[in-house]
């Protein structure tokens, strides 16, 4: 039962989750984190949504963590600092390893852990007026949970300043870095993200599936023998499977594919 930190829409196979603290920039405190680690199990084992979009409410995506949350943290000892972190640790395992195409749609402050829900999601599409910031340093702090996503997104040499400056940087400087694929402008960003969202509904969802799988596999190497036969089998596997045969058979045919989802009028 979600408490309204958290919305969740779903319509035509796309499931929209929307951070609904917009007095609080979207930052993060335990009630979101656990209300985001819910709903990142629940869309990912619901067969019925083939899309997932991930939001933040009003002017910001998210501003990081929660001042009074982190106040909170200050009292805590050791090893319920560590229980907490955990909980934050695995809701970015969950939504990294959601086995369907996820897209973040990013606008105004994406600060601290809301850049890692940048980096944890397959696609990002960010608003000309964004703006981003690794500023755990700036608080005596590390990126420390995020930091597997964020450093395979912009790498080990970008890593490098942003984790330590905890400087801002712009929507366009994100993009070069790697963090989102594309810049557009504010009023375009629901219409280009409903493009892509179009563009994943035609593609097989099992596919799309093993695809992340395989991106997982191959880029923890190593590049050898193992890994070649690794890569044969699943194409096999998947070429013999119910999609792969569906697949190939509507493109011999010149029809659609059965798992084509045709928008509501």
């Amino acid at each position: 039962m979600l408490s309204g930190a958290i919305q969740l829409e779903m319509s035509d196979s796309i499931a929209r989750i929307i951070m609904a603290r917009p007095e609080k920039h979207n930052a993060f405190d335990d009630v979101l984190i656990g209300e985001l680690n819910d709903v990142f199990t629940r869309v990912g084992e619901d067969a019925d949504i083939r899309v997932v979009v991930l939001q933040g409410e009003g002017k910001s995506f998210s501003a990081g963590a929660d001042l009074g949350w982190m106040q909170r943290m200050a009292d805590y000892s050791e090893a319920e600092n560590l229980e907490d972190a955990r909980v934050l640790a695995e809701m970015m395992r969950r939504l990294n390893e959601i086995p369907k195409p996820t897209i973040a749609r990013v606008q105004g402050a994406v600060f601290g852990g809301g850049v890692g829900l940048v980096a944890a999601c397959d696609i990002a599409i960010a608003s000309e007026c964004a703006n981003f910031c690794l500023s755990e340093t700036r608080l005596g702090l590390i990126p420390s949970v995020i930091s597997p996503y964020v450093v395979e997104a912009i790498g080990a040499r970008a890593s490098r300043r942003y984790f330590q400056t905890a400087e801002r940087f712009s929507a366009e400087v994100a993009r070069s870095l790697g963090l989102v694929h594309e810049v557009v402008p504010e009023q375009s960003l629901d219409d280009r993200i409903a493009e892509l969202a179009a563009v994943l509904l035609d593609n097989g969802p099992a596919a799309m599936a093993a695809s992340k799988d395989l991106i997982r596999r191959v880029s923890s190497g190593p590049f050898d023998a193992e890994m070649i036969e690794d890569t044969a089998q699943r194409i096999a596997d998947i070429r013999v499977n119910d999609e792969g045969r569906e697949g190939l058979a509507a493109f011999l045919e010149k029809r659609e594919a059965a798992w084509r989802v045709m928008p509501k009028k």
